[in-house]
């Protein structure tokens, strides 16, 4: 069986696992919109993760099934109150919770995702259920943390690309270094390859963050599922904004200002920023920082045994860096 074919047996596996996790009807007011939810399907990135990274250690996959869902109900918690956040009206091409139903409902439904969440994660089978529950929790609280950072971001006038890598590497990077972790908790990985799992995972991470900078720039609309410039009509503080704004002189400096300032751009600018982009070496910079930090996440992985699951999460960080959605 090849990885690609692998990686969808495992996300069925996980998709189903998450269709019996909402045990209850009532209230429907709570329930229902769990399931919309979890029933939005999705790549399943850090589900999956949580799976190759237990077998990679010689573990059995069907012990971390239950942790690889709760990664993914929290995930997707997260998810629901950034929309609210954010304002969005639509996710995977459906209605946002606060969109179809109200903000309360969003919020209620957040909630009580986490709380699915730990459910799940309850029922891994461990004799290490305290470092998992610790190491999910510790995980959570950083990604509040990034997003609290993104969005102080947004009337912040002193961001520069440290700081916005230190707050991806949190709202973004982190999670996946969890699942990587709990993965190798699962799997009775020895502290060697636990750590490294940690580090291939928020390596990844954060080139997965970057490389949604990029695409909203670079991307096929039509692939990409949305109109190509969001974050720049949006006034979002990203890497190639960041990394163009060192290099920027002149009038493109003023344009890449109006982005930075929130002052006001419409996604008929958005060309004239990817010339910008181009212009200045920021999208080639984003490329080579992709590039870094996923051959840095595989040089991790050295740690592990030689095996075909390893030889997967080498494909995998591969899929992440050669995405087009």
């Amino acid at each position: 069986m090849g990885f690609e074919q692998r990686y969808l047996t495992y996300k069925r596996r996980v998709d189903t696992f998450l269709q019996g996790l909402v045990r209850s009807a009532q209230p429907s007011s709570l329930y229902t919109p769990a399931r919309y939810v979890l029933d939005g399907g999705g790549k399943r990135v850090r589900s999956v993760l949580v799976l190759v990274a237990c077998k990679s250690v010689g573990g059995n996959l069907l012990d971390a099934l239950p942790a690889s869902a709760a990664v993914e109900v929290l995930h997707n918690f997260t998810l629901v109150h950034d929309d609210i956040m954010d304002n969005a009206s639509s996710r995977r091409g459906r209605p946002t919770v606060h969109t179809r139903w109200d903000n309360n409902v969003a919020i209620l439904t957040g909630d009580a995702m986490v709380a699915l969440a730990y459910r799940a994660l309850l029922e891994t089978r461990s004799s290490r259920v305290r470092d998992l529950t610790r190491l999910f929790t510790e995980g959570l609280l950083v990604v509040c943390e990034g997003q609290a950072y993104d969005k102080e971001f947004e009337t912040n006038r002193t961001v520069r690309v440290r700081d916005y890598l230190s707050m991806i590497e949190k709202k973004t990077g982190r999670m996946i270094a969890v699942a990587a972790e709990l993965g190798a908790v699962v799997g009775k990985a020895t502290p060697n390859q636990q750590r490294a799992l940690r580090t291939y995972g928020a390596l990844i991470g954060r080139a997965f963050q970057v490389q949604d900078d990029l695409l909203d720039v670079t991307a096929d609309e039509a692939e990409f599922g949305k109109r190509i410039g969001g974050d720049l009509v949006e006034g979002k503080k990203t890497y190639l904004l960041l990394r163009a704004l060192e290099r920027a002189r002149g009038e493109d400096r003023k344009m890449l200002l109006r982005v930075y300032r929130k002052e006001g751009v419409t996604f008929r600018d958005v060309p004239r920023y990817q010339a910008i982009f181009e212009r200045t070496g920021a999208i080639d910079a984003a490329r080579e920082h992709i590039d870094r930090d996923i051959r840095s996440a595989q040089r991790a992985l050295r740690s592990l045994r030689a095996s075909e699951d390893r030889d997967m999460l080498e494909w995998f960080a591969d899929l992440l860096r050669a995405r087009t959605f």
